[in-house]
């Protein structure tokens, strides 16, 4: 209901280029910091699996889920900016549908949220991957506890990505509803 009465009213809104400018940033920051997340979390837990590999080399294929994992997250970050980036489009003319500022500020927040949401799971897989990979060189049982653990971090990466592409979407129905009325 509230985005039905909120796009209803868009008629006469700004097209500037802070638009594109909120837009690229929610682009590059899904990007970064999904990355960083990915980039954390295979480092954090590749330290557990050279551990695992001098312990138990022969559990080492086991032991790499965790980096996997913390990979995808780098995927996330990547898909979001890549629908972000071709979302974008520059506001030429008055009276027609652009990229308006509000479409550029949900853009934005779209990538703050797939990009820290990666972040957070990236966190939780290193440190989590780390000290069960180590246990797990010691004890077998603990390998499917170690990837209910990862999968449930992991998860938290996918809702972000989840609510970025629902963002994205009113950032899409906001432009195609709206009409340019005021360049810069």
């Amino acid at each position: 209901f509230f985005f039905a009465l909120l796009f209803s009213a868009m008629k006469n809104v700004e097209c500037t280029p802070v638009a594109a400018f909120f837009g690229a940033m929610g682009a590059a920051s899904a990007l970064i910091f999904a990355n960083l997340g990915a980039a954390y979390g295979t480092a954090k837990s590749g330290v557990g699996v050279a551990q695992l590999g001098i312990m138990a080399p022969l559990k080492i294929m086991r032991g790499i889920v965790p980096v996997v994992m913390a990979g995808i997250l780098g995927i996330y970050g990547l898909i979001v900016a890549v629908i972000i980036a071709g979302g974008i489009s520059p506001s030429l003319e008055k009276g027609v549908k652009g990229y308006t500022n509000f479409g550029g500020y949900i853009h934005f927040s779209a990538g703050l949220a797939a990009g820290m949401a990666s972040l957070a799971a990236g966190l939780a897989i290193g440190i989590v991957g780390d000290s069960c990979v180590r246990a797990y060189g010691k004890q077998d049982k603990i390998f499917v506890a170690m990837i209910l653990m990862l999968i449930f971090a992991e998860a938290l990466g996918l809702y972000g990505l989840i609510i970025s592409l629902l963002m994205n979407n009113a950032a899409q129905r906001a432009n195609n509803d709206a009409t340019c009325d005021i360049l810069y």
